[in-house]
């Protein structure tokens, strides 16, 4: 029996080894890549795209959203608090759900508006949902049915 267990155990101890480090580093990664973009919409250090290689209807939705005075700095500040908050691994959970309506956004789009960003697009999506999934059991109570 114990033979059994014992070999077991290893396996699953490095199946959940590699798991908790890939998940460490999704999160730092996608943590640092929205702490990023974040304090650009602040501090303006990235080039911004150039507006003629953009579709018109990403560039008008772009427009909007500057025209509101409100809204990029509003994204930018929630980016940055929400990547902070992943590089850090603190509220990690309330980080994504902060995350979770700009990854659709990003996602949409580009799947709509701006075809040339898609790549990326889908691995922030795939980003997002492999962290909750692996923060599963923190959104179970969330979810449940009351």
């Amino acid at each position: 029996m114990t033979a059994t267990t014992a070999t077991a155990a290893p396996t699953s101890t490095r199946t959940s080894a590699v798991a908790r480090w890939a998940t460490i580093v999704t999160r730092v990664v996608t943590g640092l890549l929205f702490a990023t973009t974040g304090l650009n919409g602040f501090l303006m250090f990235m080039p911004a795209p150039d507006p003629s290689t953009m579709a018109p209807a990403g560039v008008a939705f772009s427009a909007a959203l500057s025209a509101t005075g409100y809204m990029l700095q509003l994204a930018s500040g929630v980016q940055l608090l929400a990547g902070l908050l992943l590089i850090a691994g603190r509220f990690v959970p309330l980080a994504l759900a902060l995350l979770a309506p700009m990854v659709v956004n990003i996602f949409l789009f580009h799947v709509f508006l701006e075809p040339s960003g898609l790549v990326m697009a889908v691995l922030v999506v795939a980003a997002e949902i492999g962290l909750a999934w692996a923060y599963r059991d923190r959104f179970r109570p969330m979810l449940q049915a009351r």
